[in-house]
């Protein structure tokens, strides 16, 4: 099977291109190297031994996704285009609207045209802003308290409004809680341009001693230790959970695990993608100092406008419904993701 990737060079997307391409399949990624390079499509094509079609260019552009529908035939399209830094987006709103929705209201024009409707979008957990319960299952209150997540949530209501109006499109939509990590070889990983805008290539730059150290935003949260506690996911158990959301709409792309594909899952449906533990920011840290004997110096701060004391996922659906759990730990998360900092130097 073939399959577009919006946003594939970036993180998240060389891991799944990675899983799908060893398990047989084609991909073709669009991306405008807003976070990533050219470098990650190459360590992709190094890792799984075949060569990728690449396309540079933005989703905005019309022209340029004609272009590739008209040179490919999709099975389906996996869409991880987007802005994503949440501090950024209270300062460049505009900008974050207009590269994710207006970017996903043209990829939908063109998928009609092309009569590609199976999508697999990449969405996240800020669309259900501060916690009202924990766990956070599918059901809970959706409240946004940045720009950021207000794209993911307009997208996701745009896809609902598809789904209902339009026949035979098969959506699937999984709210990221937090990934992390790399893949096994060190060869692909997480590696932003800038600044960090995720804790872990924080830890492994302030490791690597090209920072000082790492600031803690608030010790006086009511959890165990005094820090903010979230649901960190390994990236590889992330990318597997895409291909088995393609199996849940119909298409056989991993034999893995006991999913029947189902053609009959037409329509909009969301899942939470997460491990459904919570992990402390200290106790990140420690474990990765542990794993890895390095020192990770820090510094508290003052809790940070918007933060919430903890945030972890009840995965019940997904692990239902794909017959699947997150497997990889918190210390393969700190060995992998330090793992490929040393290969990246």
């Amino acid at each position: 099977m073939k399959f577009l990737i919006p946003g594939g060079a970036g993180y998240i997307g060389v891991h799944i291109s990675c899983m799908l391409l060893k398990n047989g399949h084609d991909v073709v990624i669009i991306d405008n190297f807003s976070n990533s390079s050219i470098d990650s499509i190459n360590s992709l094509e190094g890792l799984a031994k075949k060569k990728v079609t690449f396309y540079e260019g933005n989703i905005c552009d019309q022209s340029i996704l004609i272009k590739i529908f008209q040179a490919h035939k999709f099975d389906a399209v996996i869409h991880l285009a987007a802005l994503k830094s949440v501090s950024e987006s209270i300062l460049k709103p505009k900008e974050y609207f207009y590269n994710n929705c207006e970017g996903t209201f043209c990829l939908l024009g063109v998928m009609r045209s092309y009569n590609v409707k199976n999508l697999i979008f990449s969405s996240s957990a800020t669309i259900y802003g501060i916690p009202e319960y924990l766990p956070i299952d599918e059901n809970h209150p959706l409240s946004c308290i940045n720009p950021y997540a207000e794209t993911k949530l307009l997208i996701e209501k745009e896809l609902k409004a598809i789904a209902l109006s339009e026949q035979n499109w098969n959506i699937v939509s999984l709210r990221y809680f937090n990934p992390v990590g790399a893949h096994e070889s060190g060869l692909i990983g997480e590696n932003p341009k800038d600044i960090p805008n995720n804790i872990m290539p924080y830890i492994v730059n302030v490791a690597n001693k090209e920072m000082p150290y790492i600031y803690i935003y608030g010790n006086d949260y009511d959890t165990p230790d005094g820090t903010g506690v979230r649901d960190y996911i390994h990236v590889m158990d992330l990318a597997e959970s895409h291909l088995l959301a393609l199996n849940f709409i119909g298409m056989q792309v991993i034999n893995k695990r006991d999913i029947t594909p189902d053609k009959d899952n037409i329509g909009f449906h969301a899942f939470n993608i997460g491990t459904g533990e919570g992990c402390s920011v200290l106790e990140l840290i420690e474990t990765f100092e542990e794993v890895n004997n390095v020192r990770v110096p820090y510094q508290y701060s003052s809790r940070r406008p918007g933060d919430v004391a903890s945030c972890y996922a009840n995965v019940d659906k997904s692990s239902k419904v794909f017959q699947w759990t997150a497997a990889r730990s918190i210390k393969e998360i700190c060995f992998t993701a330090w793992n490929f900092k040393q290969q990246h130097r």
